[in-house]
């Protein structure tokens, strides 16, 4: 079977994270990949307090197995949602879109494994030092905000850097990208965009139609200039928000053009406003599938690989 330190330390039966995705990592999906094994996080995202606790209480009533919560450093409920994790006893907390250092003493403190995602090992290095149980080294081919490092050249340099386990995350898809993450270095990976299709993912109809269409050159990065690199599916928003940026529209014109676009994509189905978030991987996804089965079809796939590596070697 397959394991690493990083099951032990969370308690987990299978190295898997669900990616905190806004607006679709919620209860019904987190539960559901926790029951199967992994570790199933909700999205904080720009919430509140209350929405959050909220979630967490829906999932603990569909699962009694050891979850995260993605934190969105950005969002302007950040300090309420720090303390909504230590008050609700959330095991692990994932971060994401910054530097979480400020609220690492508090969580450290109240028995919650930190997890911050990172782009670069500069910044892994710093959350090693501030007490980070593990990172997710996230590379550029996944759905959301992006790096500029890719999967492949980022995991082995953070693993090289650090003492504490490495999550891979950006193209991961199947049981190739798992065994890869471990040939890498890596003690888990966290996927994000085969999840869209799960059965119990509650994003709209139009994100799973978008997502299984999907070929290998179906994803763009607009944001650049910005400072907020996002990838996603390429659609009629993209296309008009890649031409105001490459044609030097000011920051805050895109950004206010950005504004709610993937709750557009997420909820409402919106195809023409919505930012449909997606990583390069998704080409991959083509069947839809209970979280049960593509947790359990992530880690079969990697054993069978991974026990058949030897045949490589003379």
């Amino acid at each position: 079977m397959l394991r690493s330190e990083i099951c032990d330390i969370l308690g987990i039966e299978k190295p898997v994270f669900q990616g905190g995705m806004a607006w679709i990592a919620d209860a019904s999906l987190a539960s559901a990949v926790s029951e199967a094994g992994g570790l199933g996080i909700i999205a904080a995202m720009n919430a509140n307090a209350d929405w959050l606790r909220g979630q967490i209480h829906e999932l603990r009533s569909k699962t009694d197995k050891p979850f995260g919560v993605n934190v969105m450093l950005m969002s302007p409920f950040a300090d309420e949602v720090a303390q909504v994790v230590i008050d609700e006893q959330v095991p692990v907390v994932v971060t994401g879109a910054g530097n979480p250092s400020k609220y690492m003493k508090a969580w450290r403190e109240a028995g919650i494994k930190v997890i911050p995602v990172v782009a670069s090992v500069g910044l892994a290095r710093i959350l090693e030092r501030a007490g980070a149980t593990a990172v997710v080294a996230e590379g550029g081919e996944s759905g959301g905000h992006v790096g500029e490092a890719s999967t492949m050249a980022l995991v082995p340099q953070v693993v090289d850097a650090l003492n504490i386990p490495v999550i891979a995350a950006g193209g991961i898809a199947d049981g190739r990208g798992v065994a890869a993450a471990f040939m890498l270095g890596a003690q888990g990976v966290q996927v994000g965009t085969r999840f869209l299709v799960a059965e119990e993912c509650t994003v709209s109809e139009e994100y799973k139609e978008r997502v299984l269409k999907a070929k290998d050159i179906s994803t763009i990065v607009t944001g650049r200039r910005t400072g907020h690199a996002v990838r996603c599916l390429k659609t009629p928003f993209t296309t008009t928000f890649a031409k105001k940026e490459n044609d030097g529209a000011p920051i805050e014109e895109l950004e206010q053009m950005g504004a709610g676009a993937l709750r557009k994509a997420a909820k409402d189905g919106n195809y023409d406003e919505g930012s449909f978030m997606c990583g390069q991987i998704a080409g991959l996804v083509s069947q839809r599938q209970t979280a049960r089965e593509i947790v359990d079809d992530l880690v079969s796939g990697a054993e069978k690989l991974l026990l058949e590596a030897s045949s490589w070697v003379a």
